[in-house]
């Protein structure tokens, strides 16, 4: 069928797109074997119509006409009973074969009915357009109520109510038995009102679609048409009837939970039934004439010549008309047996046989029967003409032949006397019951298709000429001379005498392709229903229609999804992934089935790592892959998350030649077929917030990713290291307690302790008052300063840098390689943390100065990496309260805020030094650090920058504002000695950098940074020497300058 599916007899729909397979694509896959599970079954249909007028008691007629089959009457042309339909006879000859065995068809008992459809006009009464508009647009569930009370009384057990729909005064009503019921879906009404203004509902139709076995539609439509006899009511019914097809619509159909993308209409079901008060009348002849030749009929005077007729009474006591037959005198039991006894011992010949023209004569034959009365009256039917003229019901729709009397009008309570009224309406076939199958269509739409090429056909031989009578004199030319004289005799063919029924003329030449599937078993009205002016119609269909068997169909949808997977998979890109071998670690390679898990073995701080997946692909179409992006802790908003630590990116398997690295391709990469790239995996942790968390124990270097290939399978590569603990994310409170061995050392004996790495427990002894790391990186910071100016000393091309803050400002170091810097602050931070000597970290080979700013930028890594830092929150608080009695610290006198107060002597200094140190001594662990640290930096800037006293009081007295101003001063001290090039600015960037060493207070002051106070200057120092570490901080602050300097130079001192 068309919109359901594709039956067994319909073309193939086209094979689906193996790369768009979803649920609608394997439901079309399934549809295009329907002639594996779907099978032909044989089902009884009942149709019935009546406009019961709004008459009362006529709901208590229904079961006797449409259930029980009463009310027919044989001598008014109605059948008594249907044919015996259970014969094997009609399956063979006029319902056609099933293409299947009928094992899996749905079997029905008897003769009995599958489906019952009924269609009722007038249940309501109407009298005014506004009940039209009531009906239309307010509920009315009375109505329906009481005639599905009357219906489901009168039905056998079992039916079920499938559909109903009402449409004011128009009902209809389908039930399914129970053999069919659970094969029905998809039903779905519509109500087309084509009445006054062109759409109130006392005219129109109501429709319902049904899908059974989810292979074959039906549609029913019930209609009432309006009525009258002249042109202009027929030419409204004509119109009423275009409506309805053209308005109708039902719902798409749903079929194993995929929906069609249209809604379905009239034309599209495989069978149609199309029912109700029709209304067409029949015209061109006197009413009156036409009730009297009728009555004739009914009253048994036609034809007072025949004896066999005579009257008898009715139920109601109206006279009808039977057929009787009179009895011979001599028409005994003893005139039959001595009839039998002549008979016997003759020959057959001897045998009196009766004359053929005394057989029963057809009643079409008859001029006397009723039927040959129909008969001349039927070709005045307006719906025939209308249907011959092609006006409505020409494309492919049938009605029975009609045996029975008109159906209106009649008075009520009579069997057959026609309307009395003033009216008296002429008897008409208003009640009619007409069908279609699809196979009906199409041989119209063939025959209108071949129509209209003739038409195309004479057009074009007009055009040319070819239809016009040039020469009409002779058909041929005949010359005797050349010809001959005698002509051949024509051969003489034998053939069967004419006959009028071989005649094609006038009738369809299309073959049938396959035979009808629908078989008319009865159409005829039931007389004796005497309720309402109209006389109930019925008919009863034995179709034979396709339906899925549910059992076959599964079988059938899981070879389907198993051949669409593997069409979807061998279409899909595929890609494999392989792991590389780098530094003889072992990996589990990838595979179709499996992907890689990558392990980097051992992470150390500032240490990067690599590892390479070799993507091959390996299918049959372009592969496009990428890596999945995960939020890091900036986008996610969660301080707690971890920055992340794997990067990704895609380079060529083989570099050009003319390429000293890999170029990045981005972050999506399309590959041909065959065609393999290299995906590498980087690990760095260079983020000192990051190695405190994994020093604590907080975050895993554990990760999942998610390699995508678009339309394709997905790969899942696990990666994972193992983090090397080390010094730098620490406290000085756990520092101090790390043994000899290094912290390495302890954090394996306490991973077999505790299971876990985590900060280092302040329960455990202490060991020394300093960090140990401390001691060491100061000491190799004063040591390597001390062989640079020796060397500097003896070989004329080292010259020491003169540029403020070195070195410990990474923007002023001299080596070029800033990875080979890195690699030795990486050795420098490895030494420490496995408790061996610095010197250790350097090639033999490596100059003094690199050695110098890689032990430096060691030693501001190390203090910026103190989570409580030199000098901890509350003791730098307490030197900030304490500020104001200080007079080193005080304001400066006005008009130069960068002067310390010249009034202050050596004593009182000396004395706020001590204020200070007692401070500091509060926390001898830091105070120690603090101590030791100036003074290790003292001696780097005596070596350095060897000042005089008169020029280490002027530095003092007279500070710069800015590192431009410490570069004029130290000019301007220059110009007095030679040897003493660019001294004092190095020493004021030194003095400086003390003061950052002050201020690096670590993760647990940061907030301080947010505050408009004294601690933002010595922050901002900290930026300036550490390397910007707090954006937005400004560098050059004066008073934060000023302060820090005034308080380096005090604890400093000469």
């Amino acid at each position: 069928m068309a919109s359901s599916g594709t039956p067994p007899h319909s073309p193939v729909p086209d094979a689906p797109d193996p790369f768009l397979t979803n649920a609608y694509s394997l439901h079309r896959a399934v549809r295009a074997r329907c002639s594996e599970y779907i099978r032909s079954h044989r089902l009884r249909i009942k149709v019935g119509t009546w406009n019961v007028a709004a008459c009362p008691g006529t709901d208590k007629d229904l079961a006797r006409w449409f259930v029980d089959g009463e009310g027919l009457d044989p001598a008014l042309g109605s059948s008594s009973k249907p044919p015996d339909t259970t014969a094997p006879g009609w399956t063979a000859s006029e319902g056609g074969s099933s293409p299947h065995p009928d094992d899996e068809a749905i079997q029905l008992a008897g003769d009995k009915i599958g489906l019952y459809v009924l269609g009722l006009q007038e249940v309501n009464v109407l009298t005014a357009p506004s009940q039209y508009m009531t009906w239309i647009y307010g509920a009315d569930d009375a109505t329906p109520a009481k005639w599905k009370e009357a219906l489901e009384a009168a039905l056998p057990e079992g039916y079920q109510l499938v559909a109903s729909e009402l449409l004011a005064g128009m009902l209809l009503l389908a039930y399914a038995s129970r053999e069919i019921a659970p094969i029905v879906s998809n039903v779905s009404t519509s109500a087309v009102g084509a009445g006054a203004l062109g759409y109130l509902g006392n005219k129109g139709g109501v429709c319902t679609r049904i899908v059974l076995g989810e292979a074959t539609q039906l549609v029913f439509v019930n209609s009432h048409l309006a009525s009258g006899v002249e042109d202009y009511y027929l030419e409204r019914r004509v119109g009423q009837i275009q409506q309805v097809v053209a308005q109708a619509r039902f719902e798409p159909i749903v079929i194993s939970g995929v929906a069609e993308e249209e809604p379905t209409k009239l034309g599209d079901e495989d069978f149609a039934f199309w029912f109700g008060d029709l209304n067409f009348r029949l015209d061109r002849l006197p009413g009156d004439d036409i009730r009297r030749l009728l009555m004739l009929h009914t009253r048994g005077e036609y034809d007072l010549s025949k004896k066999g007729l005579r009257r008898e009474s009715s139920l109601d006591g109206e006279p009808i008309v039977v057929r009787h037959e009179i009895s011979d005198e001599n028409d005994g039991p003893a005139a039959r047996q001595q009839e039998s006894t002549e008979t016997e011992g003759r020959d057959d010949d001897s045998l009196n046989l009766p004359d053929p023209d005394e057989f029963p004569e057809n009643p079409h034959d008859d001029p006397a029967s009723l039927q040959s009365t129909l008969d001349s009256l039927l070709p005045h039917d307006q719906l025939r003409r209308m249907m011959k003229d092609r006006k409505v019901f020409h494309d492919g729709w049938r009605e029975g032949p009609i045996s029975f009397l008109p159906t209106y009008k009649y008075d009520v309570g009579t069997v057959a006397l026609f309307d009395s009224s003033e009216k008296r309406r002429a008897p008409s076939w208003c009640d009619r019951i007409l069908y279609r199958t699809r196979q009906d269509v199409e041989k119209h739409n063939q025959k209108v298709q071949e129509e209209e090429e003739r038409r195309k056909r004479d057009e074009e031989l007009k055009a040319r000429g070819v239809g016009e009578d040039d020469d009409e004199d002779v058909l041929f030319s005949y010359d005797p001379d050349a010809d001959g004289e005698e002509q051949p005799k024509p051969k003489v063919v034998e053939y069967d005498e004419y006959d009028d029924a071989d005649d094609g003329e006038g009738q369809s030449q299309i073959p049938d392709q396959a035979p009808s599937r629908i078989h008319l078993e009865l159409y005829t009205s039931h007389q004796r229903i005497t309720s309402s002016d109209h006389k109930p119609v019925s008919a009863v269909f034995n179709i034979h229609f396709d339906a899925a068997v549910p059992e076959l169909k599964a079988k059938v949808h899981a070879e389907v999804a198993r051949l669409l997977d593997r069409a979807e998979n061998e279409g899909r890109p595929v890609v494999t992934v392989v792991l590389d071998h780098h530094d003889g670690r072992s990996a589990q390679n990838g595979s179709e089935s499996s992907s890689p898990q990558v392990d980097f073995g051992d992470i150390e701080f500032l240490k990067k790592s690599s590892a390479s997946l070799t993507l091959a692909n390996t299918g049959g179409v372009p592969a496009t892959v990428s890596f999945v992006e995960k939020p890091g802790a900036e986008d996610s908003g969660d301080e707690s998350s971890q920055p992340p630590w794997l990067t990704t990116w895609f380079v060529h398997t083989e570099a050009p030649e003319n390429d000293t690295e890999s170029v990045d391709l981005g972050k999506e990469v399309t590959l041909q077929p065959g065609e393999t790239l290299s995906a590498v995996l980087d690990v760095l942790i260079d983020d000192i917030g990051h190695a405190r968390m994994l020093n604590e124990g907080e975050a895993t270097l554990e990760d999942v990713l998610v390699l995508r290939v678009a339309n394709g399978r997905d790969h899942f590569i696990p990666a994972r290291a193992s983090w090397s603990p080390t010094s730098v994310g620490r406290s000085v409170e756990e520092l101090i307690r790390v043994p000899d061995g290094g912290i390495r050392s302890l954090a394996r004996s306490l991973l077999e302790e505790r299971g876990k790495f985590g900060a280092i427990p302040y329960n455990l002894p202490i060991h020394r008052p300093a960090p140990k790391e401390l001691f060491r990186l100061t000491e190799a910071v004063e040591t390597l300063t001390q062989r640079v100016v020796a060397e500097s000393q003896m070989l004329d091309d080292l010259v020491i840098p003169s540029d403020p803050g070195w070195p410990f400002d990474e923007d002023t170091y001299k080596s070029g390689d800033s990875d080979i810097r890195r690699a030795h602050v990486i050795s420098i931070l490895n030494t420490l943390d496995l408790d061996q000597p610095i010197q250790t970290a350097f090639a033999p080979e490596t100059p003094a100065l690199d050695r110098l700013e890689a032990a430096s930028q060691s030693l501001l890594l190390f203090l910026r990496g103190l989570t409580d830092g030199i000098i901890p929150t509350p003791l730098w608080n307490r030197i900030d309260q304490a500020a104001a009695s200080i007079p080193a610290l005080a304001n400066p006198p006005a008009g130069n805020v960068n002067a310390i107060p010249s009034t202050i002597d050596d004593a009182t200094l000396d004395n706020d030094r001590t204020t200070v140190l007692d401070i500091l001594q509060s926390a001898p662990n830091h105070n120690i650090c603090f101590v030791f640290l100036t003074t290790t930096l003292a001696r780097v800037v005596a070596e350095l920058s060897p000042l005089t006293k008169a020029e280490w009081d002027s530095l003092k007295n007279d500070p710069p504002t800015s590192p431009t101003a410490v570069s004029s001063s130290a000019a301007s001290v220059a110009s007095s000695s030679s040897t003493t090039t660019n001294a004092p600015a190095g020493a004021a960037a030194v003095a400086r950098g003390i003061g950052g060493v002050l201020g690096g207070v670590g993760r647990k002051s940061l907030s301080l940074v947010r505050r408009n106070t004294v601690e933002l200057a010595v922050m901002a120092l900290t930026v300036r020497w550490i390397g910007d570490r707090f954006p937005g901080v400004a560098k050059y602050n004066t008073p934060s300058l000023l302060f820090q300097m005034r308080l380096s130079f005090m604890l400093i001192g000469t």
